[in-house]
């Protein structure tokens, strides 16, 4: 693969797809999405290389050195005036063992997201090309090592999204689509005022010896660079930092989503089309934890040392509040987004402990997550194509009826209560050594085992209702699973056992760069002191 620049097509194949299918005619469906298909496909295959090129060994998230596949150069250089001097900005890609995972994630849910659209039959043109434009700004985001570029990618993505949502949606489509753009929005606000910050806080040496303000995130992990009198110098002895960690922390935790920004993520699932809350479920909210991980966590070592207490509680309150909401769902799909917030509550404590088991775990979960909530929105998808119904309690009885849906359905739930030999349980066992072995969140892990119990409660309950119990004859015409939805289910299938039987094929990409990163925290976590928090 030398000299090919890999990330830069995993990031752009999706764009020329968007504009074949532009230039298509409508009257074609079909060609559209076979369109849509392909690029897809090239995805999964170039991220597939990218893997089978990928060196565990090298690691670090704060050195170009430490990044693999990496393409830089000169984007924006314009001249921002006297006390600005020149801006200049970026095209800088490259991947660690922390986006690594979440590349080839982004990669494998938009071709099951893809062929989960195969029915989609209104504005099918309009469909494939915002799906596609989503795509690009996913996996932009994961590659971008300029701010000013990963914010691009953060804001491309909200548009697609929006009439993703709200055209294709279901009855309240437009409330749901209205209310994800605007919690969207105010947390990018957030984060654009601290990237504006952070650029006039640091400069970067180039090669003539001049220095210039920067956006470049490997600069603004190392001290060195900041101004004495940077408006976020870690030398600066205001509170600035505290504040702008937390603001930038909010813009992220919002995508989490994080009690208590979370309100907008169940809305957003039940009217959004199965593709797209597949995509919704396993991507984007991994945005916010990557986020936080790429930027706040090294950028702000002290203040995350000083915070970290903070972040797992509000972990273990996404556990526990998510798993009770969830268990008062009757509607099948606003269940699955409500368990999706409790279980995304262990990357939230995972990334708290600060020790190497834990955020190994926290990524993992990432990864694991992506993978079975968008196996369970797909679930939910396929029933409610055959019932048009979403209640819980409208089924029983299908596991005779149903018996390969039933099979891939156990196999899900067992995966998201965490059951040994399938992902979820590896990654919340790490979740739970690290978090535990740290001494300020110890208690807060005990009170989030609590998390498994009621996760086997509502998955559990959910099941028996459905498929086991009184059959129902209003339901005797509903028919067992075709080709394309075992082509959607049987690679998710494959990646729960395979996961759950040998982590180590994921955890040895990560590992190196999360004890980088853990290392990097420990040894820059007194660069100032903010007093008591």
């Amino acid at each position: 693969m030398s000299g090919l620049p890999i990330l830069t097509l995993l990031t752009f194949i999706p764009v020329l797809g968007m504009l074949i299918i532009l230039v298509l005619p409508k009257e074609n469906p079909k060609n559209i999405k076979i369109t849509a298909l392909l690029m897809t496909v090239i995805q999964v295959v170039l991220a597939g290389f990218m893997m089978s090129g990928f060196n565990y060994n090298a690691g670090g998230i704060f050195d170009q050195a430490s990044f693999q596949f990496v393409e830089k150069f000169r984007w924006i250089e314009i001249e921002g005036g006297s006390w600005i001097g020149k801006i200049k900005i970026d095209y800088f890609l490259g991947i660690d063992g922390i986006s690594a995972p979440m590349v080839l994630l982004t990669a494998i849910i938009s071709l099951i997201a893809v062929i989960s659209s195969w029915k989609i039959n209104t504005s099918v043109k309009g469909f494939f090309a915002l799906f596609l434009l989503l795509d690009t700004g996913m996996m932009g985001v994961f590659v971008s090592l300029d701010f000013f570029l990963f914010y691009v990618f953060w804001e491309l993505m909200l548009l697609p999204m929006y009439f993703l949502i709200g055209i294709w949606g279901g009855p309240r489509k437009e409330y749901a689509a209205i209310k994800f753009f605007i919690y969207t929005l105010l947390g990018s606000i957030f984060i654009l005022l601290v990237m504006i910050g952070l650029y006039f806080s640091a400069q970067e040496v180039l090669a003539d010896g001049s220095k210039v303000y920067t956006f470049n995130l490997l600069s603004l992990m190392d001290k060195s660079n900041y101004t004495a009198d940077g408006i976020l110098s870690p030398f600066n002895p205001a509170n600035l930092r505290l504040i702008a960690y937390i603001a930038m922390f909010a813009g992220f935790a919002i995508k989490i989503p994080m009690f208590p920004f979370h309100t907008w993520l169940p809305d957003a699932h039940v009217e959004a089309p199965t593709p797209i809350s597949v995509i919704l479920a396993g991507v984007l909210l991994k945005m916010g934890t990557y986020g936080i991980l790429r930027i706040n966590y090294p950028i702000f070592p002290e203040i995350t040392v000083q915070l970290a207490w903070y972040i797992g509680l509000f972990g273990v309150i996404n556990i526990v509040y998510g798993a009770l909401v969830a268990m008062a769902q009757s509607d099948f799909k606003r269940l699955i987004a409500y368990s999706s917030i409790s279980h995304m509550g262990y990357v939230l404590l995972g990334m708290s402990s600060l020790s190497v088991a834990g955020i190994n775990g926290a990524v993992l979960q990432m990864f694991n997550h992506g993978t079975i909530t968008a196996m369970l929105f797909l679930i939910v998808g396929v029933i409610y194509d055959r019932a048009h119904t979403r209640g819980i309690n409208d089924f029983g009885g299908l596991a005779t009826q149903l018996p390969m849906y039933t099979g891939f359905v156990t196999v899900a739930f067992f995966a998201a209560i965490g059951l040994p030999g399938l992902s979820g349980f590896i990654s919340e066992a790490f979740v739970f050594i690290g978090a535990f072995g740290y001494e300020p969140v110890r208690i807060l892990t005990m009170i989030a085992t609590s998390g498994i119990l009621l996760g086997a409660g509502y998955m559990l309950w959910t099941l028996q209702r459905i498929f086991f119990g009184e059959k129902k004859e209003k339901w005797a015409s509903l028919t067992d699973l075709d080709t394309r939805e075992y082509i959607m289910f049987i690679p998710l299938t494959i990646i729960i056992f395979l996961l759950g039987v040998y982590p180590s094929i994921m955890l040895d990409i990560m590992s190196t760069s999360v004890n980088s990163l853990v290392d990097f925290i420990s040894n820059n976590s007194a660069l100032s002191s903010f007093g008591g928090i």
